[in-house]
């Protein structure tokens, strides 16, 4: 089973019926009246100005309160609200600083990343999207620490992230529930899936036979 997800907005779809779960989480997303131009540069300085006037503890820097490309992406995902940007930016921020994102190493997180419980394929999805797969199977939340889990979860996100290519907004998730038992279940997980499918669905429409996760090969 599969899901697709991202790290700040989140796009939900109706109940989805039995299979493979896919659920979609943009990375990142644009809105069709966006300002362009000398109108955009306004609105990343004001954001950037008011972080600083409002929120002068929060560091500097690579997703950092004077970073444009984090300012703008939030911008777009508030539909260029610069309110609700300045103020999704800094609880992020400052989550990020909380939670030492920037610290996560694969060295950090060998203890579970070493179960193959998740990981980032090699490969992109036939939309050019780096892939981050888990497998529930592999995941057992009263015998891991959830602390745990969720640094794993940073560091694979942050590393597909840093897959991104040029131009490409999204990466995909893809949560394989095969094998799926009560001692995998964990509701932290399950409110993020809105579609399931089969692993043939999976293969045909986000891969290609090169590309696709060798979990997911016949």
């Amino acid at each position: 089973m599969a899901a697709t997800y991202s790290l700040r907005s989140i796009v939900r779809a109706p109940p989805p019926p039995r299979g493979l779960a896919v659920a979609r989480r943009a990375v990142r997303c644009c809105s069709s009246a966006a300002p362009t131009g000398a109108s955009t540069s306004k609105l990343v300085l004001e954001v950037k100005e008011r972080l600083q006037r409002e929120h002068p503890g929060l560091p500097t820097g690579t997703s950092g309160r004077d970073d444009d490309e984090m300012i703008l992406w939030f911008l777009k995902d508030r539909k260029f609200a610069v309110d609700e940007a300045v103020s999704k930016l800094a609880k992020a921020i400052k989550w990020r600083q909380d939670f030492h994102v920037s610290e996560l190493s694969e060295e950090s997180v060998k203890g579970l990343y070493q179960t193959g419980k998740a990981y980032v394929h090699d490969s992109f999805d036939i939309n050019g999207r780096p892939v981050l797969v888990v497998v529930a199977a592999k995941h057992f939340p009263s015998k891991q620490d959830p602390l745990e889990n969720e640094k794993l979860c940073a560091f694979l996100v942050e590393k597909a992230l840093r897959k991104l290519p040029t131009g490409t907004d999204n990466i995909l998730g893809i949560f394989d529930l095969r094998g799926f038992g009560v001692e995998n279940g964990d509701l932290q997980f399950l409110k993020f899936l809105v579609r399931f499918c089969d692993a043939e669905t999976v293969r045909k429409e986000y891969f290609t036979e090169e590309t696709v996760p060798p979990d997911f090969r016949r």
